[in-house]
C-alpha cells in the first residue's frame, strides 16, 4: 500500500452480514472515486459476550439476541441485498465463528502486501455470504489465503500462533476502548458511520458534502 494513499477505516466481523453488505456498498462508491481509497480493517468479535478464556464459543450464553431480534435482522439483510443488488446464501450466520478468519486476515495485513490481504478478505466474505462455507475451517482458510498469494505453510503457522491468537484478541479489546460498539463501523478523518449505511452516506464521510 503506498504510503500516501488515502484511507478509510472500517471495523467489522466477518459473521457479520451488515459488514458483508457495508463491503458492497464501500465497492459501488469506491467505483466513482478517481482513486480508490485503501481499507485499514480492524477486527472485531461479535461473540466476545460468549467467548470463553480458551477461545471457543458458548452458545449457551444468553447475549439478549432471541427469535424475534433474528427475524427482524433477517428482514433487514434481505432489503439491504435487495437495495445493493447482492444475492446472499445466508441471511444470518449464527453457529459460524470467526476467530480464525480473522487471525489468517490479520497476520496477512501484518505480513503480506495489500493486495494479498484484500483478496483475501473479499473472499473470506465471498464464501460464508455467498456459498454458504463455514470459514472456521483451518483448511478451507488456508486455500483461499493461497487463492490470494499467501504460502500455506505460513497461514498454517499463523493458526497455530497463540501469540498471533491472543494479538487478535487484544485488538477487539482495543476496538472497545476506541468505542466501537457495533460493526460494520467507518471511519474518516476523525469522523464515523455505522451500520451498512448507503453509498452517498459514505460519500458524505469522506468528502464532507
Amino acid at each position: 500500500m503506498s504510503a500516501d494513499r488515502r484511507t478509510i477505516t472500517v471495523y467489522s466481523d466477518y459473521v457479520c452480514p451488515f459488514c458483508y453488505l457495508g463491503r458492497e456498498s464501500l465497492s459501488q462508491y469506491q467505483a466513482n472515486r478517481d482513486e480508490e481509497l485503501a481499507i485499514d480493517w480492524r477486527p472485531f468479535d461479535l461473540r466476545s459476550q460468549k467467548r470463553r478464556p480458551d477461545g471457543t464459543i458458548d452458545h449457551s450464553v444468553d447475549d439478549g439476541k432471541d427469535d424475534e431480534y433474528f427475524e427482524q435482522a433477517k428482514q433487514n439483510v434481505r432489503r439491504l441485498a435487495d437495495e445493493y443488488g447482492v444475492e446472499m446464501d445466508l441471511d444470518i450466520a449464527a453457529d459460524v465463528d470467526s476467530l480464525s478468519a480473522q487471525i489468517v486476515s490479520y497476520y496477512l495485513r501484518e505480513h503480506a502486501d495489500y493486495e494479498t490481504w484484500l483478496a483475501f478478505d473479499e473472499a473470506v466474505f465471498a464464501a460464508l455470504w455467498e456459498d454458504g462455507e463455514d470459514i472456521g475451517d483451518a483448511d478451507l482458510l488456508v486455500e483461499i489465503a493461497v487463492d490470494a498469494g499467501a504460502e500455506a505453510d505460513e497461514v498454517r503457522s499463523a493458526l497455530d500462533d497463540e501469540t498471533l491468537r491472543e494479538t487478535v484478541r487484544e485488538r477487539f479489546t482495543e476496538a472497545q476502548r476506541e468505542g466501537v460498539t457495533g460493526v460494520p463501523t467507518f471511519a474518516y478523518d476523525g469522523y464515523a458511520a455505522r451500520g451498512a449505511v448507503p453509498p452517498e452516506q459514505l460519500e458524505r464521510l469522506v468528502e464532507g458534502t
